[in-house]
């Protein structure tokens, strides 16, 4: 049965509302997002308990006891240590152009499945793991199921929302991320607390309940409709299915445009070919550009780490765990679910300008603080720790009602039908390699740049916040198969996506 909102576009060009079935589809398709949160939990909780580090990186473990004179921010620096967490990114980002192939050739489900599937294999290794090989190869399964997750997630929420909500049902990927990453700390709560030194099994292993829940609920996902009518040339069965998830028969106006949009992708034999084309060149920049920045905002060094960050503050290891909780996953979850009530009536500008402003301002204090009062040695003030975690606070709550979900959103919506797989698989492959960057190289860098690390975050943080202002046109509301638009009505974007037409009117048909 159809519930809901009336939706109609800017221009009253789409009827139709929000549907119980496409809550329902999206609410299953956002489990994408809950795999991928808790990954980022587990892992920088499991990397600071010491059972787990004694076995698997016994240097480490043995840095941090018995070395007196080595500085606080040297302790766990480790590149087996950051292999364990960056080598999933590896096979993510291989995984995303395997992807790529299967949801523009067989739909965005399959995807969905192969994803919680591949998952769901990775958590049951690294929970039975007894060696580092065992455990790095369950972390690569992982990674093929994030890969896979990530790249076919937003397109699948983006496709089943209307355009009024687009953003709303969107920004539930991130939101499932925020519960994933709280459910994580809790969970890394729990075990580091358990007798027997084998917590880390079960933090690791808990991995397979997301998963299941993706792989059981995607194998009843429909189909978007834009999947259905690029593959298939029934196009009563797209109308059929964009009639039922719309909650309307009158469809007529979306479905004209979709069909257009079929027509185009249809006649692009190598999108990725196309997508390197001038009229093309607005999409392709955001496609590198807005998850390159999400990536430098220094939010992993936060949801990796922040356990080895609140050690380092000379907190033992239970608090520095149940702090993790309650700043990575209390506060991002709550500003993410707040992004989703105003996201689609501020609309996408506003919010990464303003979130950029909140990150910066808390990084740059953060930095100076550390810089003032934690030395190579010693812990610092408690007065001045608890400060540091409030301006911790406040960056995460920042970046998780701007740049986190609409990190995701924006790319998402942004790319006509033709590139719009291979749109997403560069968005997914730049986000996974600065994510492994950042996360091989964090470690060392706290090591050598100490509290410096923190202005270098905050530097790229006012250098995206800058791009933002001039570059990223709105797109709140706009239909997604008319997004065109908004690139022909820039001050910038206009000149180079005219400039390619008006070439290709001179030339001779």
């Amino acid at each position: 049965m159809a519930v809901g909102l009336a939706v109609a576009s800017e221009g009253g060009q789409y009827n139709g509302r929000i549907t119980s079935f496409v809550i329902l589809s999206c609410m299953v398709a956002s489990m994408g997002g809950l795999i991928f949160g808790y990954d980022i939990g587990i892992s920088g909780g499991v990397t600071s308990m010491e059972p787990f580090l004694k076995k698997f990186f016994p240097e480490v473990y043995d840095r941090m006891k018995e070395d007196t004179k080595i500085s606080n921010y040297c302790k766990f620096d480790s590149q087996l240590l950051t292999s364990f967490t960056s080598s999933l990114y590896v096979s993510g980002l291989v995984a995303s152009f395997f992807a790529s192939f299967v949801t523009r050739h067989f739909g965005r489900k399959p995807s969905i499945v192969a994803g919680g599937a591949a998952f769901l294999s990775g958590s049951a290794l690294n929970g039975a793991a007894t060696n580092l090989c065992m455990l790095i190869f369950g972390r690569v399964l992982l990674g093929v199921g994030v890969g896979f997750a990530n790249q076919s997630v937003p397109l699948y929420l983006s496709e089943m929302a209307p355009p009024r909500y687009r953003g709303a049902i969107n920004n539930g990927f991130q939101l499932c991320v925020g519960i994933g990453v709280l459910s994580a700390n809790f969970i890394n709560f729990g075990t580091e607390k358990i007798e027997g030194g084998w917590g880390w099994r079960i933090s690791l292993a808990m991995a397979a309940v997301p998963a299941t829940l993706l792989t059981i609920g995607s194998l009843l996902l429909p189909e978007t409709p834009n999947s259905l009518i690029q593959r298939f040339n029934d196009e009563q069965k797209a109308k059929t299915m964009l009639q039922r998830i719309r909650g309307t028969a009158d469809v007529e106006a979306e479905f004209d445009d979709l069909i257009k949009a079929s027509l185009v992708s249809k006649s692009i034999e190598h999108p990725i070919k196309k997508i390197i084309q001038k009229n093309y060149r607005p999409q392709l920049v955001m496609a590198i550009a807005i998850p390159f920045f999400q990536q430098v905002t220094g939010i992993n060094v936060i949801s990796f780490y922040a356990p080895i960050l609140f050690r380092t503050l000379g907190l033992n290891e239970s608090v520095s765990l149940i702090m993790s909780a309650l700043i990575a996953g209390v506060v991002g979850t709550a500003s993410t679910f707040l992004s989703m009530l105003i996201v689609d009536k501020l609309g996408r500008r506003v919010m990464l300008l303003c979130g950029g402003v909140q990150m910066f301002v808390s990084q740059i204090m953060i930095g100076s603080i550390m810089a003032a009062k934690l030395g190579d040695h010693g812990s610092i003030d408690k007065g001045y720790a608890y400060f540091v975690l409030t301006m911790i606070c406040i960056y995460v709550s920042g970046f998780a009602w701007s740049w986190g979900p609409l990190g995701w959103l924006i790319p998402s919506e942004i790319f006509p039908l033709e590139i719009r797989s291979v749109g997403q698989t560069i968005v997914v492959a730049v986000n996974f390699i600065f994510t492994f960057i950042v996360a091989q190289t964090f470690l060392a860098m706290l090591c050598h740049f100490k509290s410096g690390i923190f202005f270098f975050f905050g530097g790229w943080v006012a250098v995206m916040t800058a791009f933002v202002y001039l570059l990223l046109p709105e797109t709140k509301k706009v239909p997604i198969e008319l997004m065109d638009r908004v690139w022909r009505q820039h001050w910038f974007w206009k000149r180079i996506v005219e400039e390619f037409d008006g070439k290709t009117k001179m030339e001779p048909a």
